[in-house]
């Protein structure tokens, strides 16, 4: 993540909230992955397999690691950029993640962090509803 301009990360954090006209542009732009980064972000598995497919592991491992699962931690924290493993454990309000960036001042990922935090928060209340239909 480190390695996009601060203004395609705040374009980025559009799309994570849900913004479609700046997912949309991500697209038109050259950067699908960085769409398909927010859309795996907010559930969709398709464009999670399809970072997989296309070469973009990294960004797949970071929303891996975001909903929790160990491997991707583990991996993120022996062959990634600190940024992209501080940026998955603040997204699950992890306060010395969140003090790691706040002392760099890496504020785009502090907000792409509580941007997360919410539509996880979101995502496991639409879940948990008796009223959700599963397959």
């Amino acid at each position: 993540m480190e390695k996009y301009d601060i203004k395609i990360l705040l374009i980025l954090l559009k799309s994570i909230e849900g913004r479609k006209d700046f997912f949309k542009w991500l697209i038109e732009n050259g950067y699908p992955e960085l769409a398909a980064f927010s859309n795996a972000i907010r559930g969709d598995k398709e464009a999670l397999k399809w970072l997989f497919s296309n070469h973009f592991e990294p960004l797949g491992i970071i929303v891996n690691a975001i909903d929790g699962m160990q491997q991707a931690y583990d991996w993120l924290a022996k062959g990634s950029h600190p940024v992209n493993l501080m940026l998955a454990m603040a997204s699950r309000h992890d306060e010395k993640a969140q003090q790691w960036l706040k002392e760099r001042n890496l504020d785009i990922f502090l907000m792409m962090a509580d941007a997360i935090y919410e539509v996880n928060q979101v995502l496991d209340a639409e879940l948990s509803s008796p009223y959700v239909w599963r397959r």
